[in-house]
């Protein structure tokens, strides 16, 4: 299979995009403006309702969190002046810090952060470790949160301040009220940008406008997360251009300035610009995962699941994803990030021969499958997770799965990602995707690693040896023990499958030379600059 095959279908959608960038560059030019193509339609605004890293970037420009962590991953103070421990670690007191206004230009006060950290609290897996542990959270004065824990749990700056899939934005009371299975589309944060609601197209811009409230935190430049967030543009225009053709297009003649995830295949083309940066923004990487439905037959069976092991080749994933250059990949991932001190080689022989899938198709049979079909759903517009999917189907289909394979859009693949309804109701049975790097260097963090059934992220796995083992890295007293316990784990996860890791890749991105200032890590729009 070539990689380009895969995104053939979304060049329908790309001339549509086209459409879309020409419009606003009519009325909006210049060093004050800057112009970037995501690697998906913004489709849903709310960061607690989705786990999208599209959406999770839009909300590192809307708002702003209590803590982040900087460039070495130390949580700082962010929308927090300090914090007090006492109680032998089990009462912490968060001082908010001065000039903190919300969009519609009211304060932010304690009692908002109370509501929104307890709405976060009830979907992302991170922040359920947290909350478990919690007494209760409450504004005991207008600056003043305080969180009152059944036992010290010396990690929550790092977990308020985390960068990974769902951030703990804080927004105004009445917003943070809302169920977080209900998604909020009325967007008020208190970070350096504002949503421009009005002049949202779904599918093809997101626009957004310096906030001039925004007091940047005192003390340092920004550092990843953390620090002092300067926008240094009045707008920022986002132009949804799937087709990789149309993109490398704009890219190169100067209509957009920057291009979050250029095609592996098209890079060489796009280095030879002289006015053109290519770099990887993110050295954690991207993992990739192939997630199951364990509510729905036939991944409701962990021997099923199991027997689906033998058909992965983790370097076609990678291939697909990263390219021919085995730099940009590694395909010898386990449960855990290979460059997480937590990482281990126990099980990985599952993945060191060649697929056999005649064999596989008999282990399938023997745990139990009898060909029902299996609904897998693929976007294409989104150039990651197409490829992905498309190796999968390969994969699948040569061992015999029953394979329904779905094309859409990405905004509508998510959309259902997150319903457990049967496959006659608009279900789905297995699904690739990827992951932050960060997100998978230890238990505490990794949503995809959790077995906390119908609270975990979609695909709702239940195990729990999974979630004892987890509560006790988190209690573990030295790297060892957690190293051990990590061991563990992930025999455990071979066992009962909560995913099947593909591989990790490294994604360039590619930007004008014009622009300045790029951040580390993610796509981040305070402290760049044009120059």
């Amino acid at each position: 299979m070539k990689r380009r095959d895969f995104l053939t279908g979304a060049a329908a959608i790309g001339a549509a995009g086209v459409v879309g960038l020409q419009a606003p560059a009519v009325r909006a030019q210049g060093a004050r403006v800057l112009k970037f193509a995501p690697h998906a339609d913004l489709a849903v605004l709310d960061p607690i309702y989705t786990t999208a890293f599209v959406t999770r970037n839009h909300a590192l420009m809307v708002f702003d969190t209590l803590y982040g962590v900087d460039e070495n991953l130390k949580a700082q103070p962010q929308m927090v002046e300090g914090h007090n421990v006492e109680n032998d670690g089990k009462t912490w007191r968060l001082s908010l810090r001065e000039g903190l206004r919300f969009h519609d230009n009211e304060p932010v006060l304690a009692r908002d952060v109370v509501a929104s950290l307890k709405r976060w609290g009830s979907r992302d897996a991170y922040a359920i470790s947290l909350m478990d542990r919690v007494d209760e959270i409450s504004a005991v004065a207008d600056k003043v949160v305080q969180i009152r824990l059944k036992h010290p749990f010396p990690i929550l700056p790092e977990v308020l301040g985390k960068p990974g899939s769902s951030v703990a934005a804080i927004m105004p009371e009445r917003l943070a009220n809302t169920e977080g299975t209900k998604q909020i589309t009325e967007m008020i944060g208190s970070g350096p940008f504002r949503f421009k609601a009005s002049e949202r197209v779904p599918g093809a811009l997101a626009v957004y406008e310096k906030f001039a409230g925004y007091v940047p935190r005192p003390g340092a430049p920004a550092s990843f997360m953390a620090g002092g967030k300067v926008a240094n543009f009045d707008r920022v225009e986002w132009h949804t251009l799937p087709d990789p053709s149309t993109a490398s297009a704009a890219l190169q003649q100067g209509e957009i300035d920057w291009w979050e995830f250029p095609t592996a295949d098209l890079i060489p083309l796009l280095k030879k610009h002289k006015d053109l940066t290519i770099e990887i923004q993110d050295p954690s990487g991207m993992p990739c995962v192939l997630r199951f439905n364990h509510l729905q037959p036939p991944f409701d069976n962990p021997a099923i699941r199991r027997a689906l092991i033998g058909a992965i080749n983790q370097r076609d994933f990678m291939f697909a994803t990263g390219g021919d250059d085995p730099a940009m990949w590694n395909d010898r991932c386990g449960f855990f990030h290979p460059k997480s001190p937590m990482a281990t080689d126990v099980g990985m022989e599952a993945f060191s021969a060649k697929p056999d899938y005649a064999k596989v198709k008999k282990a399938l049979a023997d745990a139990g499958y009898k060909g029902e079909r299996v609904v897998m759903m693929t976007a294409a517009d989104h150039s990651i997770v197409n490829p992905l999917n498309q190796v999968a189907a390969d994969a699948l289909q040569q061992c015999g799965i029953n394979l329904d394979l779905q094309t859409m859009d990405w905004g509508t693949t998510f959309q259902r990602l997150i319903s457990n309804k049967p496959l006659a109701e608009g279900g789905w049975s297995v699904h690739a995707n990827y992951t932050s790097g960060f997100g998978t260097m230890n238990p505490a963090a990794h949503t995809y690693l959790r077995g906390s059934g119908r609270k975990a992220l979609f695909g709702w796995p239940d195990s729990p040896k999974i979630e004892e083992m987890r509560n006790a890295w988190l209690d573990a007293t030295s790297e060892d023990e957690q190293k051990r316990i990590c061991r563990d784990l992930q025999v455990q996860a071979f066992q009962d499958v909560p995913y099947i890791p593909l591989g990790v890749f490294y994604q360039p991105t590619a930007y004008r030379k014009s622009l300045q200032g790029m951040m580390r890590g993610l796509p981040l729009f305070y402290g760049v600059r044009k120059a």
